[in-house]
């Protein structure tokens, strides 16, 4: 277990540091994702059932995350890859992620899913600061992810100190 948690954050901080010529930055992002979700603790993770992961836009991080991990186990549950088509379908996911050419939608998918174990990823300019969970970042030509930590714990969500370490902290 120590192993694979040594190597799941030499993933990420590896992935972290990319630039973003090296790799597609969809292929960066659906690793991150997946990343982060090791470290995060949902409520129910001991049931069964499935592990769902909503994608709002960004067809490119849909099918990588589709062809990767969906039906693969989580725990006691399997991961369920699905495209979102709106603020509704969002309340009954685990993770949504809203791409950069949807994040006109964050308010309304925030409503929906507030107060609910639902770990929101954004990647667009300041919505880290407007509520989402984690957020995508570009630093110095570098990928970097804000974590709000207010907006976990609203989500009943607990994050490994890992994860924050990483994180740029709002």
């Amino acid at each position: 277990m120590k192993r694979l948690l040594i190597v799941s954050l030499m993933l990420v901080a590896g992935t972290v540091g990319f630039s973003q010529t090296e790799k597609p930055m969809y292929e960066i992002h659906a690793q991150m994702i997946y990343n982060f979700i090791k470290y995060i603790q949902w409520p129910n993770d001991t049931e069964p059932g499935e592990f769902v992961v909503g994608i709002v836009g960004e067809d490119d991080v849909f099918n990588t995350l589709k062809n990767y991990y969906d039906g693969k186990p989580k725990g006691a549950k399997k991961y369920s890859i699905r495209k979102l088509s709106g603020a509704e379908e969002a309340a009954s996911c685990n993770v949504v992620y809203i791409g950069k050419n949807k994040g006109g939608q964050f308010d309304n998918i925030k409503n929906a899913v507030s107060g609910k174990p639902v770990l929101t990823i954004t990647d667009s300019s300041n919505l880290g600061k407007k509520g989402s969970c984690i957020n995508f970042k570009v630093l110095d030509g570098k990928l970097k992810f804000e974590l709000n930590q207010a907006s976990v714990t609203a989500s009943t969500l607990k994050v490994a100190s890992q994860l924050s370490s990483m994180a740029i902290l709002l």
